[in-house]
């Protein structure tokens, strides 16, 4: 008779990588939390019953938590219609503005995803931090290969895994000076090499909960396999907290494709597993 028991599987463990939680809304991220999914609006935020729209089939498709676009005054004002509209805790995109931060802050967003470093002086860091801590809100600090800063690619002459990893430990540094902890981190790159090794470092480096992407990954099918490639190696190491698939479709569909990944896994179990 065989002692073989196919509960224990010690060749499918996934050791995670152990991180501090910090809370987007009410969905905790980091720690012993579920990894999390999360996509990104493509209407123009301004356009309140399309954004809403497009996020309540989101939240069909299960989505954890959304990123919406906020580069204007008009953005943030609707923002507030937005949040009070849906479930899903909301990331507000306030890309260099530090303005829309503050803006978005007192919106109800439950997290803002901007770069400190790129918002001006300690001063506006500060404003912004202390709009946070009123609010309650998270920072995601989002390095992307395709904007490192100009100082960095000048030390190390192109993007590369120790740039990325540089640029990261300078922005949350700036938070670290405030006293500000409630941020998550991401080191998004379009090569997959380039962005799993900068993965790789930032996670020895850094206790803080990880955001896994891979930018500008494509259409359906080859973004799809660009990122189960990126996403799904970090993930099998132990790495990542939340992740986002970025494609060139629908944002329900980024949802579906990173639920698959993590079912792949075995990390999440949402979902039917069809075998065919």
């Amino acid at each position: 008779m065989s002692d073989h028991n196919p509960g224990l599987r010690p060749w499918r463990d996934i050791a995670r990588r152990q991180s501090r939680q910090i809370m987007v809304g009410n969905v905790p991220v980091g720690g012993d939390a579920p990894v999390t999914v999360q996509t990104m609006t493509n209407t123009l935020t301004h356009d309140v019953k399309a954004t809403i729209d497009q996020i309540r089939r989101c939240e069909e498709a299960g989505v954890d938590i959304i990123r919406v676009s906020c580069p204007d005054e008009e953005s943030t004002a609707a923002l507030k219609q937005i949040v009070r509209a849906v479930r899903v805790p909301i990331v507000a995109d306030i890309h260099f503005h530090y303005k829309r931060a503050l803006e978005a802050a007192d919106a109800g967003a439950a997290c803002l995803r901007i770069n400190p470093g790129n918002i001006g002086s300690e001063k506006r860091v500060k404003e912004v931090v202390d709009a946070a801590k009123a609010n309650g809100c998270s920072i995601r600090i989002g390095v992307n290969a395709g904007s490192l800063e100009k100082d960095l690619l000048e030390k190390y002459g192109e993007p590369c895994p120790e740039a990325l990893v540089e640029s990261a430990l300078d922005h949350i540094k700036l938070l670290q000076d405030q006293d500000f902890h409630e941020y998550k981190v991401a080191v998004k790159a379009s090569d997959v090499f380039l962005a799993v090794a900068a993965y790789m470092q930032l996670a020895d480096a850094v206790d803080c909960p990880l955001h896994l992407g891979i930018t500008e990954a494509g259409g359906l099918i080859g973004g799809t396999v660009k990122s189960a490639i990126g996403i799904g190696n970090l993930l099998w190491a132990g790495i990542g907290d939340t992740i986002r698939v970025s494609l060139s479709a629908e944002p329900e569909e980024e949802v579906r494709v990173g639920y698959e990944i993590l079912k792949s896994l075995g990390i999440r179990t949402r979902g039917v597993k069809v075998i065919s």
